[in-house]
C-alpha cells in the first residue's frame, strides 16, 4: 500500500502542474460555438445563466473574505438571481471591492482560465475549478444553490478523473468560452433593465451609493472587463 501511494502521489502532483497537449484549431472554436450557442438564444441561456450566477456570488463571496469581511451566506434562487451576504462596515474598500466583484469575476475567470489553456495546463484549471466550488458549496444556504453547485462540481469531478484527455480538453476549452461569453451578457441584460427603471438596488446603484459615482460608470465599468477579457481570453484560446 505505502509503494503505490508514493507512487501514485508524485504521479498526481505530475499531472496537476505539468502540461497537457493543446487541443486542434477544430475543437478550440467547436467549443467556441457551442458556448456561444448556449448563451445567445434566450430559452438556453435561462438555463446556462445559472453557471454564470455561480461565478458571480462566488467572486462577491471571495472577495469579501480577502478583504476581511465575514462571509456568512450564498443562496442561489431558479431565476438565475443570487445573493450572498457578508458582515463588517457598510461602506469603505472592502464593501466596494466586494460589490464590484459580481459583474466582473465571470469574465475575470475566464481571462485567468484562458492563461491556463493557453499554458497547457488543462488539469490544472479542472481540479481548480473543482476545488472553488466545493469551497463555495460550504457557504451555500439554499437547497436549490447547494443542488446547482453540487451537480457543477460533479461534472468537473467526473471529467477530471474518468474522461481521456481529449474530453477533458473539449470540456475545459468550452468552461472558459462559456464565462468569457457569458461574461459579457448580464451587464448588458442589467443595462436594459436600468433604462426600464428596474433594477434600483443592484451591483452598479449600491457601488454608486457607496462611493457617489454615478451608476452608469459601474456599469460602464462591467462592459469594459468583459469586454476586455473576452478579447484578451479569445485570442489565448485562438493562440494568436
Amino acid at each position: 500500500m505505502e509503494s503505490t501511494a508514493a507512487i501514485a502521489l508524485p504521479d498526481l502532483w505530475d499531472r496537476l502542474v505539468g502540461t497537457q497537449t493543446d487541443p486542434d484549431l477544430w475543437v478550440v472554436v467547436a467549443t467556441a460555438v457551442a458556448a456561444l450557442a448556449v448563451v445567445v438564444p434566450h430559452t438556453l441561456w435561462r438555463i446556462s445563466r445559472n453557471a454564470i450566477t455561480i461565478a458571480h456570488e462566488g467572486g462577491h463571496g471571495l472577495v469579501a473574505l480577502l478583504t476581511g469581511r465575514q462571509l456568512t451566506g450564498i443562496r442561489l434562487h431558479s431565476d438565475t438571481s443570487g445573493l450572498t451576504l457578508s458582515r463588517g462596515k457598510p461602506h469603505g474598500l472592502g464593501m466596494i471591492l466586494t460589490a464590484a466583484a459580481g459583474y466582473t469575476a465571470p469574465p475575470l475567470l475566464g481571462l485567468g482560465g484562458a492563461a491556463l489553456l493557453g499554458a497547457g495546463r488543462i488539469t490544472l484549471l479542472l481540479w481548480a475549478a473543482t476545488a472553488l466550488l466545493l469551497v463555495m458549496l460550504v457557504m451555500i444556504r439554499n437547497a436549490y444553490g447547494a443542488l446547482t453547485v453540487v451537480l457543477t462540481g460533479g461534472a468537473f469531478l467526473l471529467v477530471s478523473w474518468l474522461a481521456g484527455p481529449q474530453v477533458q480538453a473539449a470540456f475545459a476549452y468550452a468552461v472558459v468560452w462559456f464565462l468569457l461569453l457569458g461574461g459579457v451578457r448580464p451587464a448588458f441584460e442589467l443595462q436594459a433593465k436600468r433604462s426600464r427603471g428596474g433594477a434600483g438596488d443592484s451591483d452598479a446603484d449600491q457601488l454608486s451609493r457607496l462611493t457617489h459615482v454615478p451608476a452608469g460608470l459601474w456599469l460602464f465599468l462591467f462592459h469594459a472587463v468583459s469586454l476586455c477579457a473576452l478579447l484578451g481570453g479569445g485570442r489565448w484560446l485562438l493562440g494568436l
